[in-house]
């Protein structure tokens, strides 16, 4: 008999995510069933954008980005909210809570969205295209960074060597080059980092995690240039 842990992950894995909502299903068919609601007439309007909704909660809850209403307070650091939801996904950096976990590895997230976007990694989804290049990536933020790069859009300078910079996030990385700061440390060797993606890839060494697998021979990597690496030893296999 399986114990209820395998239960949990065999339920975990039948999970059939909406792109719409994030929201589960165990069926497929409800799945299908339930994406018709998306699908729906949008016959609630923005007096201001003119964007159209399904229905009139929907619609109420979009005009808060108009109007900047943010009814839910955080009880410890006082950041308001827009949404109940936002809240309580909030309130989960105070409290360290994951609950969402990753069926692939250990990782767990806070937040639902960020586990979708995760796994990614190991299934190799890439969902959002450049129109102009057709390159392809697993997160929309990223598409959003990469667009960048064909409107030339650099709108933060550097004032110690005027280096442009299409991210405020990376204008604040880069300087760091240099006050010389390394705000990310690892705890296992107290080794510092300038960017928190170089400790994440370090933190690797010690954790033994390996989120890159390569979908020819199921051979796991802790960096994605060895995956990259690594399949090109498959490709030339092939010629």
């Amino acid at each position: 008999m399986e114990n209820h842990t395998d239960m949990e992950n065999n339920t975990e894995e039948k999970l059939h995510h909406c792109p719409e909502c994030l929201k589960d299903f165990e069926k497929e068919s409800s799945l299908v069933m339930h994406l018709k609601n998306h699908k729906k007439e949008k016959i609630h309007q923005c007096s201001v954008c003119f964007k159209n909704f399904t229905t009139k909660y929907k619609l109420e809850r979009h005009t808060k980005v108009h109007t900047g209403e943010k009814p839910y307070i955080c009880v410890v650091c006082l950041k308001v909210c827009s949404e109940k939801s936002n809240l309580l996904s909030h309130l989960r950096i105070h409290t360290g809570e994951k609950p969402h976990k990753c069926s692939v590895c250990p990782k767990a997230f806070s937040r639902k969205s960020d586990l979708i976007i995760h796994t990614r990694i190991h299934t190799g989804e890439k969902p959002y295209h450049c129109p102009v290049c057709e390159k392809e990536f697993s997160g929309k933020t990223n598409l959003t960074t990469h667009m960048k790069t064909h409107t030339q859009e650099k709108n933060y300078q550097c004032l110690q060597c005027l280096k442009l910079f299409s991210q405020k996030v990376s204008l604040v990385t880069h300087m760091r080059i240099h006050t010389g700061e390394k705000p990310h440390h690892c705890f296992e060797c107290f080794k510092d980092f300038t960017r928190k993606s170089d400790l994440v890839r370090h933190m690797r060494v010690h954790t033994g995690e390996k989120p890159y697998q390569c979908s020819k021979c199921v051979k796991m990597f802790s960096q994605k240039s060895h995956l990259v690496k690594h399949l090109m030893a498959h490709k030339k296999e092939t010629i």
